[in-house]
């Protein structure tokens, strides 16, 4: 009998933009390492969406496995996730699970938002397990 792993999803990047801050507005400034780990939490706290995309990629094919690559912006007024995309590229799972783990992260957002615009990326690896 086989079983599937799917590896925990790996912080690749996360970039500040350089921005004006909000002179009056309550947004938090944090530093780089602090909006790294924040985001990180935010996109794990939808692991088990995440789990649930490639368990429904397995039942297509059993031997699913890969890379998905996925970049967006922190929006800094709104703390909301945007534009979030596969990098087709550097992915190379299936796009239907690429696209289910976007559209998961659809609706995230940081509480407090950030006086900055942050761009990131994330990795997940899925492979079967042997």
């Amino acid at each position: 009998m086989k079983t599937y792993t799917l590896t925990a999803p790996l912080f690749l990047a996360i970039a500040l933009c350089t921005g004006a801050f909000c002179t009056g507005c309550s947004f938090h400034a944090r530093d780089a390492a602090d909006y790294q780990k924040v985001t990180r939490e935010l996109v794990e706290s939808k692991g088990a969406d995440i789990k649930s995309c490639y368990d429904s990629a397995l039942k297509l094919d059993p031997k699913v496995a890969g890379t998905v690559v996925v970049k967006f912006t922190v929006q800094h007024e709104t703390g909301k996730i945007a534009n979030a995309k596969v990098d087709e590229t550097a992915s190379s799972a299936p796009a239907n699970l690429g696209q289910c783990i976007v559209n998961a992260l659809e609706g995230l957002a940081l509480e407090p938002p950030d006086a900055r615009d942050g761009d990131a990326t994330f990795q997940w690896e899925f492979q079967v397990k042997t």
